[in-house]
Protein backbone atom coordinates (compact mmCIF):
# COMPACT_ATOMS: atom_id res chain seq x y z
CA UNK A 1 0.00 0.00 0.00
CA UNK A 2 1.21 3.30 -0.78
CA UNK A 3 0.48 5.99 1.89
CA UNK A 4 -0.07 9.40 1.33
CA UNK A 5 2.82 11.27 1.44
CA UNK A 6 4.64 8.69 -0.38
CA UNK A 7 2.91 9.67 -3.61
CA UNK A 8 4.19 13.27 -2.47
CA UNK A 9 7.43 12.57 -1.92
CA UNK A 10 8.96 9.19 -3.44
CA UNK A 11 12.85 10.92 -3.03
CA UNK A 12 12.08 11.00 0.75
CA UNK A 13 10.38 7.60 0.88
CA UNK A 14 13.52 6.40 -0.87
CA UNK A 15 15.66 8.01 1.66
CA UNK A 16 13.26 6.61 4.44
CA UNK A 17 14.71 3.30 3.08
CA UNK A 18 18.10 3.85 3.98
CA UNK A 19 18.47 1.53 6.73
CA UNK A 20 21.91 -0.08 7.10
CA UNK A 21 22.51 -3.22 8.33
CA UNK A 22 26.36 -4.54 9.27
CA UNK A 23 27.97 -1.07 10.54
CA UNK A 24 31.28 -1.03 11.89
CA UNK A 25 32.52 2.00 13.66
CA UNK A 26 36.19 2.95 14.24
CA UNK A 27 37.56 5.72 16.59
CA UNK A 28 41.24 6.89 14.99
CA UNK A 29 43.32 8.98 16.98
CA UNK A 30 46.16 9.59 14.57
CA UNK A 31 49.43 11.89 14.54
CA UNK A 32 51.37 13.02 11.28
CA UNK A 33 52.86 11.74 9.25
CA UNK A 34 50.10 8.86 8.65
CA UNK A 35 48.68 7.34 5.90
CA UNK A 36 45.85 4.06 5.95
CA UNK A 37 44.59 2.05 3.35
CA UNK A 38 40.64 1.44 3.62
CA UNK A 39 40.15 -1.87 1.97
CA UNK A 40 37.06 -2.27 -0.61
CA UNK A 41 33.66 -4.10 1.20
CA UNK A 42 30.93 -5.47 -1.44
CA UNK A 43 27.50 -3.19 -1.83
CA UNK A 44 28.67 -0.79 1.30
CA UNK A 45 29.55 3.23 2.25
CA UNK A 46 32.13 4.36 4.26
CA UNK A 47 31.75 7.30 5.89
CA UNK A 48 34.72 9.74 7.29
CA UNK A 49 33.93 11.87 10.26
CA UNK A 50 37.24 14.83 10.52
CA UNK A 51 36.69 16.01 13.95
CA UNK A 52 40.38 17.38 14.49
CA UNK A 53 43.10 18.05 12.56
CA UNK A 54 43.36 17.69 8.46
CA UNK A 55 43.35 14.45 6.29
CA UNK A 56 42.80 13.95 2.33
CA UNK A 57 40.71 11.17 1.36
CA UNK A 58 41.66 9.64 -2.24
CA UNK A 59 39.28 7.41 -3.59
CA UNK A 60 38.94 6.14 -7.43
CA UNK A 61 37.88 9.05 -9.60
CA UNK A 62 38.53 11.72 -6.55
CA UNK A 63 40.56 13.20 -3.75
CA UNK A 64 39.07 15.62 -1.09
CA UNK A 65 40.42 17.64 1.57
CA UNK A 66 38.99 17.24 4.72
CA UNK A 67 39.15 20.04 7.68
CA UNK A 68 37.86 19.36 10.81
CA UNK A 69 34.00 19.39 11.05
CA UNK A 70 34.06 18.39 7.65
CA UNK A 71 32.10 14.65 6.19
CA UNK A 72 33.47 12.34 3.20
CA UNK A 73 30.77 9.16 2.15
CA UNK A 74 32.61 6.56 -0.31
CA UNK A 75 29.88 4.87 -1.70
CA UNK A 76 29.90 1.48 -4.01
CA UNK A 77 32.21 -0.23 -1.65
CA UNK A 78 35.29 1.47 -2.98
CA UNK A 79 38.62 0.89 -1.53
CA UNK A 80 40.44 4.50 -0.48
CA UNK A 81 43.33 5.66 0.89
CA UNK A 82 43.21 8.05 3.88
CA UNK A 83 45.89 10.35 4.55
CA UNK A 84 48.14 13.35 5.78
CA UNK A 85 49.46 15.68 2.94
CA UNK A 86 53.15 14.38 3.99
CA UNK A 87 52.15 10.71 4.22
CA UNK A 88 54.82 8.29 4.38
CA UNK A 89 56.02 6.78 1.31
CA UNK A 90 55.42 3.57 0.17
CA UNK A 91 52.50 1.21 0.28
CA UNK A 92 49.92 2.40 3.55
CA UNK A 93 49.06 0.07 5.64
CA UNK A 94 45.14 -1.68 5.73
CA UNK A 95 43.68 -0.03 8.59
CA UNK A 96 41.67 -3.15 9.80
CA UNK A 97 45.15 -4.81 9.97
CA UNK A 98 46.21 -2.55 12.36
CA UNK A 99 46.92 -3.50 15.98
CA UNK A 100 43.69 -1.67 18.02
CA UNK A 101 41.67 -2.38 20.74
CA UNK A 102 37.90 -3.47 20.22
CA UNK A 103 35.77 -2.44 22.37
CA UNK A 104 32.37 -3.97 21.32
CA UNK A 105 32.55 -6.61 18.09
CA UNK A 106 31.33 -3.84 15.78
CA UNK A 107 33.59 -0.52 17.31
CA UNK A 108 37.13 -0.18 18.11
CA UNK A 109 39.80 2.76 19.35
CA UNK A 110 42.60 3.08 16.37
CA UNK A 111 46.14 4.51 17.48
CA UNK A 112 48.15 5.39 14.65
CA UNK A 113 51.25 7.15 13.30
CA UNK A 114 54.17 9.31 13.31
CA UNK A 115 53.86 11.33 16.44
CA UNK A 116 53.79 14.79 14.64
CA UNK A 117 50.16 17.25 15.09
CA UNK A 118 47.17 15.03 15.86
CA UNK A 119 43.93 14.09 13.71
CA UNK A 120 41.12 12.49 14.87
CA UNK A 121 38.71 10.22 12.83
CA UNK A 122 35.44 8.94 12.95
CA UNK A 123 35.08 5.82 10.08
CA UNK A 124 32.19 3.85 9.35
CA UNK A 125 31.17 1.02 7.21
CA UNK A 126 27.35 0.52 6.27
CA UNK A 127 25.73 -1.67 4.04
CA UNK A 128 22.09 -1.10 3.29
CA UNK A 129 20.09 -3.91 1.68
CA UNK A 130 16.86 -2.39 -0.15
CA UNK A 131 17.23 -2.26 -3.78
CA UNK A 132 15.54 1.29 -4.02
CA UNK A 133 18.05 2.09 -1.48
CA UNK A 134 20.41 0.79 -3.48
CA UNK A 135 19.63 2.32 -6.95
CA UNK A 136 19.98 5.65 -5.19
CA UNK A 137 23.00 5.05 -3.86
CA UNK A 138 24.87 3.40 -6.86
CA UNK A 139 23.90 7.63 -8.48
CA UNK A 140 26.45 9.05 -6.30
CA UNK A 141 29.93 10.51 -6.96
CA UNK A 142 32.71 8.80 -6.04
CA UNK A 143 33.26 10.33 -2.86
CA UNK A 144 30.49 12.73 -1.45
CA UNK A 145 32.18 16.04 0.54
CA UNK A 146 30.01 17.90 2.88
CA UNK A 147 32.36 20.53 4.38
CA UNK A 148 31.69 22.16 7.85
CA UNK A 149 31.48 25.52 6.38
CA UNK A 150 28.80 24.60 3.86
CA UNK A 151 25.58 26.84 3.33
CA UNK A 152 23.20 24.73 5.15
CA UNK A 153 24.70 21.85 6.84
CA UNK A 154 24.21 22.74 10.27
CA UNK A 155 21.78 19.60 10.88
CA UNK A 156 24.55 17.61 9.50
CA UNK A 157 27.03 19.79 12.09
CA UNK A 158 25.01 19.08 15.03
CA UNK A 159 24.83 14.64 13.92
CA UNK A 160 28.47 14.89 13.91
CA UNK A 161 28.94 16.17 17.10
CA UNK A 162 26.40 14.37 18.71
CA UNK A 163 28.06 11.46 17.20
CA UNK A 164 31.29 12.16 18.30
CA UNK A 165 30.31 12.60 21.81
CA UNK A 166 28.73 8.90 21.42
CA UNK A 167 31.43 7.09 21.15
CA UNK A 168 34.35 9.08 22.87
CA UNK A 169 33.37 6.93 25.83
CA UNK A 170 31.34 3.29 25.99
CA UNK A 171 28.14 3.88 27.70
CA UNK A 172 25.31 1.53 27.37
CA UNK A 173 23.51 1.75 24.44
CA UNK A 174 26.20 3.89 23.02
CA UNK A 175 27.00 1.82 20.09
CA UNK A 176 22.84 1.70 19.34
CA UNK A 177 22.58 5.36 19.42
CA UNK A 178 25.68 5.80 17.28
CA UNK A 179 24.14 3.22 14.27
CA UNK A 180 21.25 5.45 14.40
CA UNK A 181 23.10 8.51 14.03
CA UNK A 182 25.08 6.79 11.17
CA UNK A 183 21.83 6.33 9.65
CA UNK A 184 20.95 10.00 9.74
CA UNK A 185 24.01 11.45 8.51
CA UNK A 186 24.12 9.05 5.87
CA UNK A 187 20.72 10.82 4.67
CA UNK A 188 22.02 14.22 4.80
CA UNK A 189 24.88 13.79 3.31
CA UNK A 190 22.97 12.25 0.25
CA UNK A 191 20.52 15.04 0.71
CA UNK A 192 23.25 18.03 0.87
CA UNK A 193 24.62 16.15 -2.38
CA UNK A 194 21.44 16.61 -3.96
CA UNK A 195 20.81 19.88 -3.00
CA UNK A 196 23.36 21.74 -4.38
CA UNK A 197 23.95 19.59 -7.49
CA UNK A 198 20.91 19.69 -9.96
CA UNK A 199 22.49 17.43 -12.31
CA UNK A 200 21.69 14.75 -10.09
CA UNK A 201 17.68 14.54 -9.91
CA UNK A 202 18.06 13.30 -13.86
CA UNK A 203 17.49 9.24 -14.84
CA UNK A 204 16.34 7.24 -12.43
CA UNK A 205 15.93 10.12 -9.46
CA UNK A 206 14.37 12.40 -12.18
CA UNK A 207 11.89 9.63 -13.13
CA UNK A 208 11.08 9.30 -9.28
CA UNK A 209 10.56 12.97 -9.22
CA UNK A 210 8.16 12.74 -12.46
CA UNK A 211 4.73 13.42 -11.42
CA UNK A 212 3.21 10.46 -13.65
CA UNK A 213 6.32 8.12 -14.19
CA UNK A 214 7.52 8.58 -10.68
CA UNK A 215 3.91 7.25 -10.03
CA UNK A 216 4.29 4.07 -11.38
CA UNK A 217 7.65 3.52 -9.98
CA UNK A 218 6.81 4.12 -6.44
CA UNK A 219 3.65 1.67 -7.52
CA UNK A 220 5.95 -1.31 -8.25
CA UNK A 221 8.52 -0.04 -5.07
CA UNK A 222 5.88 -0.46 -2.88
CA UNK A 223 4.57 -4.01 -4.34
CA UNK A 224 6.25 -5.95 -6.42
CA UNK A 225 4.50 -9.11 -6.39
CA UNK A 226 1.34 -7.14 -7.93
CA UNK A 227 0.10 -8.30 -10.92
CA UNK A 228 2.18 -5.58 -13.15
CA UNK A 229 1.37 -5.21 -16.86
CA UNK A 230 2.09 -2.23 -18.75
CA UNK A 231 -2.21 -1.56 -18.80
CA UNK A 232 -1.89 -1.30 -15.17
CA UNK A 233 1.18 0.87 -15.02
CA UNK A 234 -0.08 3.36 -17.33
CA UNK A 235 -3.04 3.44 -15.20
CA UNK A 236 -0.88 4.17 -12.36
CA UNK A 237 0.63 7.11 -14.51
CA UNK A 238 -3.05 7.98 -15.84
CA UNK A 239 -1.32 7.83 -18.98
CA UNK A 240 -2.23 6.27 -22.24
CA UNK A 241 -0.10 3.23 -22.65
CA UNK A 242 1.87 4.32 -25.90
CA UNK A 243 2.73 7.56 -23.92
CA UNK A 244 3.31 5.84 -21.07
CA UNK A 245 5.85 3.38 -22.42
CA UNK A 246 8.09 5.73 -24.47
CA UNK A 247 8.19 7.78 -21.45
CA UNK A 248 9.39 5.67 -18.53
CA UNK A 249 11.56 4.37 -21.16
CA UNK A 250 13.18 8.00 -22.05
CA UNK A 251 13.25 8.78 -18.33
CA UNK A 252 14.18 5.13 -16.76
CA UNK A 253 16.72 3.89 -19.56
CA UNK A 254 14.49 1.20 -20.18
CA UNK A 255 11.21 -0.37 -20.90
CA UNK A 256 8.99 -0.68 -18.47
CA UNK A 257 8.39 -4.72 -18.20
CA UNK A 258 11.96 -5.05 -18.05
CA UNK A 259 12.46 -2.82 -15.15
CA UNK A 260 9.35 -4.96 -13.03
CA UNK A 261 11.36 -7.93 -13.62
CA UNK A 262 15.15 -6.08 -12.48
CA UNK A 263 13.40 -4.92 -9.83
CA UNK A 264 11.32 -7.99 -8.44
CA UNK A 265 15.04 -10.13 -9.05
CA UNK A 266 16.75 -7.59 -6.64
CA UNK A 267 14.30 -8.39 -4.35
CA UNK A 268 14.51 -11.56 -4.52
CA UNK A 269 18.31 -11.63 -3.96
CA UNK A 270 17.56 -9.87 -1.21
CA UNK A 271 15.37 -12.30 0.39
CA UNK A 272 17.09 -15.23 -0.19
CA UNK A 273 19.91 -13.75 0.90
CA UNK A 274 18.91 -11.86 3.97
CA UNK A 275 17.13 -14.80 5.63
CA UNK A 276 16.16 -17.94 6.03
CA UNK A 277 13.63 -18.65 3.69
CA UNK A 278 12.96 -20.79 0.48
CA UNK A 279 13.09 -20.24 -3.31
CA UNK A 280 9.34 -21.05 -3.52
CA UNK A 281 8.32 -18.39 -0.99
CA UNK A 282 10.22 -16.01 -2.54
CA UNK A 283 8.47 -16.55 -5.66
CA UNK A 284 4.94 -16.72 -4.33
CA UNK A 285 5.55 -13.44 -2.74
CA UNK A 286 6.62 -12.01 -6.24
CA UNK A 287 4.02 -13.23 -8.11
CA UNK A 288 5.07 -16.09 -10.43
CA UNK A 289 3.28 -19.00 -10.88
CA UNK A 290 5.50 -21.48 -10.30
CA UNK A 291 9.32 -21.75 -9.10
CA UNK A 292 10.32 -23.46 -12.04
CA UNK A 293 9.47 -20.29 -13.57
CA UNK A 294 10.95 -17.84 -10.88
CA UNK A 295 14.11 -19.56 -11.23
CA UNK A 296 13.82 -19.28 -14.69
CA UNK A 297 13.87 -14.96 -14.40
CA UNK A 298 16.01 -14.94 -11.94
CA UNK A 299 19.20 -16.59 -13.55
CA UNK A 300 18.28 -14.85 -16.95
CA UNK A 301 18.45 -11.56 -14.87
CA UNK A 302 21.24 -12.48 -12.06
CA UNK A 303 23.35 -14.42 -13.82
CA UNK A 304 22.88 -16.99 -10.69
CA UNK A 305 20.68 -19.61 -9.83
CA UNK A 306 18.36 -18.81 -6.37
CA UNK A 307 19.75 -21.46 -4.41
CA UNK A 308 23.10 -20.49 -4.82
CA UNK A 309 22.23 -17.35 -3.01
CA UNK A 310 20.22 -18.79 -1.15
CA UNK A 311 22.59 -20.99 -0.29
CA UNK A 312 25.12 -17.87 1.06
CA UNK A 313 22.44 -16.32 2.90
CA UNK A 314 22.93 -14.92 6.19
CA UNK A 315 21.71 -16.58 9.20
CA UNK A 316 17.93 -15.75 10.46
CA UNK A 317 17.68 -13.77 13.81
CA UNK A 318 17.73 -16.39 16.66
Amino acid sequence: MTLPWEDRDRLGTTLHRLRMRGAFYCHADLTEPWALTMPAVPDSVSFHVLTAGSCRVEAPGAAVDLRAGDLALVPHGAGHLLRTADGPAGPAPRADLLPQRYLTDHYSVLRHGGGGAPATLLCGVVVFDDPAARALLALLPAVVHVAADDPGPTSTRETVRLMAAELAAVRPGGETIATRLADVLVVQAIRAWLDRDPAARSGWLGALDDPQVGRALAAVHAEPGGDWTLDRLARAAAMSRTAFAARFTELVGEPPMRYVTRWRMAVAHDRLRARSTTVASVADELGYRSEAAFSRAFTRTTGRTPGSVRAGARPGPG
